[in-house]
C-alpha cells in the first residue's frame, strides 16, 4: 500500500495503516503523507518505512513507484474531501487500484467524474464506509435479507456527536467546516453520509425520496452542523436520519433501528458487539460477536472468541481484508465501491440543495 495523506498529527491516516496491516495481508511501503515535503519525510519515521519512499508530491510518488521492481499494489487516499478526485484519478491513470476514505469526493459532479475514471481504468476502487465492516452489522443485513423481520416498515438511524459544539479549532476540525475543503456539506457530509450508507447497507433497500432540514447552529459557521432528514424507501418504508455534531456530551453514538412486520433490530456503534432482535411474540434475542448462531459472513469477520471485544479498528480491517481479496482476483460483494459513493454523494447533494431551498419532498436521483 501507498498512502496519500496521513502525515504527522493526522487521525485517520494511522487508522488506515493499522487496519490495513492488522491481518498481515497488506503492508504500508510508500506515501506522500503531506503537501509539505519535510512533513512527508518525517512520516517515514513514524510509519517505519524506507525514507526514500516518503515522496514530496503525488506525481513523484506515482512515477517512482511505477519504475520500481517492487511497486506498491494500490493507493489509499486519506486526505480531506477536496483532494479525493484529483488523487484518485491520478492514481487510477497511473495504473494503481484505489481505496479511499469517505465521502467519494467533495461534490456530486466530482463523484460522476471519478466514477467515469474508475470505469475507464478497470481497476478496483473501494470506499471505507467503516461501519459496514462490523460483524454484527453484516449479521443484521443477512437477517433482514433472510426475512427475519418480515417486510421492512421503518428505519431510524442516528449519528450524534458533540465535538463541534464550540469553535472548530485544530487540524482535524478546521477542514470539516471549510467549504473549500469539505465540500457543500458539513455534518451531513462528515457523519450523515455514514448514517445514510448504513441504512441502505443494513436494510438492502434504497432511499427514493427525502425531506431535509439542515441547520448551522454555531455562529459564524459556513456549513451545517445539525441535520434531520425524513426518508422514503423504495419498498414504501419510511425512515428518519438524524446527524449532529453540536450535541454536547455525545461521542460517536451511531445507532440504527429497523422495524419490520414481524420484528425489529437495534445496533449501536458504541456497543458494537451486541445486536438486539425483537420478535413479534414479545421476546428479545441478544446476539453477541463470536456467537455460534452467527451466519458465515459475520463469523468469518470475527477474530476473537465471544467476550473479547472487537471494534472500530477491526471493522476497518475487514474492509481492507475484502479489498485484498479483490486485488488477488477474488470477490467481495459487500465492499463499498463507486456505486455506493455515487449514491452517498447524491444524498449529500440533495439534502443540502433542498434544505436551502425549502423544497420539501425530493426524489433521490444520481
Amino acid at each position: 500500500m501507498a498512502m496519500i495523506g496521513g502525515g504527522p498529527g493526522a487521525f485517520i491516516g494511522p487508522v488506515h495503516r493499522i487496519a490495513a496491516e492488522l491481518d498481515r495481508e497488506i503492508e504500508l511501503v510508500a506515501g506522500v503523507f503531506s503537501s509539505d515535503a519535510a512533513r512527508s519525510r518525517a512520516a517515514a519515521d513514524i510509519y517505519r518505512i524506507d525514507p526514500a519512499r516518503a515522496y514530496p508530491d503525488l506525481a513523484t510518488m506515482l512515477a517512482s513507484e511505477r519504475q520500481r521492481a517492487d511497486p506498491a499494489d494500490f493507493v489509499a487516499i486519506v486526505t480531506p474531501n477536496h483532494d479525493h478526485l484529483p488523487s484518485a484519478r491520478a492514481a487510477l491513470n497511473a495504473g494503481f487500484a484505489v481505496i479511499s476514505d469517505k465521502p467519494m469526493t467533495a461534490t456530486l459532479t466530482e463523484a460522476h467524474a471519478l466514477a467515469k475514471a474508475v470505469s475507464a481504468s478497470g481497476l478496483p476502487y473501494a470506499l471505507t464506509y467503516t461501519y459496514s465492516g462490523y460483524p454484527l452489522v453484516r449479521e443484521a443485513r443477512a437477517r433482514i435479507a433472510a426475512g427475519a423481520l418480515g417486510p421492512v416498515r421503518k428505519v431510524v438511524v442516528e449519528y450524534p456527536q458533540g465535538w463541534l459544539a464550540g469553535a472548530a479549532e485544530g487540524k482535524q476540525a478546521a477542514w470539516r467546516v471549510d467549504p473549500a475543503r469539505a465540500g457543500a456539506g458539513g455534518c451531513i457530509g462528515d457523519i450523515g453520509v455514514h448514517a445514510f450508507h448504513l441504512a441502505e447497507f443494513v436494510t438492502g433497500l434504497r432511499v427514493s425520496e427525502l425531506l431535509a432540514d439542515l441547520g448551522t447552529v454555531v455562529p459564524g459557521r459556513m456549513l451545517d452542523d445539525d441535520c434531520a432528514v425524513l426518508l422514503r424507501f423504495d419498498n414504501g418504508a419510511r425512515g428518519v436520519l438524524l446527524a449532529s455534531q453540536i450535541e454536547v456530551g455525545e461521542l460517536n453514538g451511531l445507532r440504527i433501528r429497523v422495524y419490520g412486520e414481524h420484528g425489529g433490530l437495534v445496533w449501536r456503534q458504541e456497543t458494537p458487539n451486541t445486536l438486539l432482535l425483537h420478535h413479534g411474540d414479545g421476546r428479545t434475542e441478544i446476539l453477541r460477536a463470536g456467537d455460534a448462531a452467527l451466519g458465515p459472513d459475520a463469523a468469518r469477520r470475527t477474530r476473537t472468541p465471544g467476550g473479547h471485544p472487537e471494534g472500530y479498528l477491526e471493522a476497518f480491517a475487514n474492509l481492507y481484508r475484502d479489498f485484498a481479496e479483490v486485488l488477488r482476483g477474488g470477490t467481495a460483494p459487500l465492499l463499498p465501491g463507486a456505486a455506493d459513493g455515487l449514491r452517498s454523494m447524491a444524498f449529500i447533494d440533495a439534502a443540502v440543495r433542498t434544505s436551502a431551498a425549502g423544497a420539501g419532498w425530493t426524489a433521490l436521483t444520481i
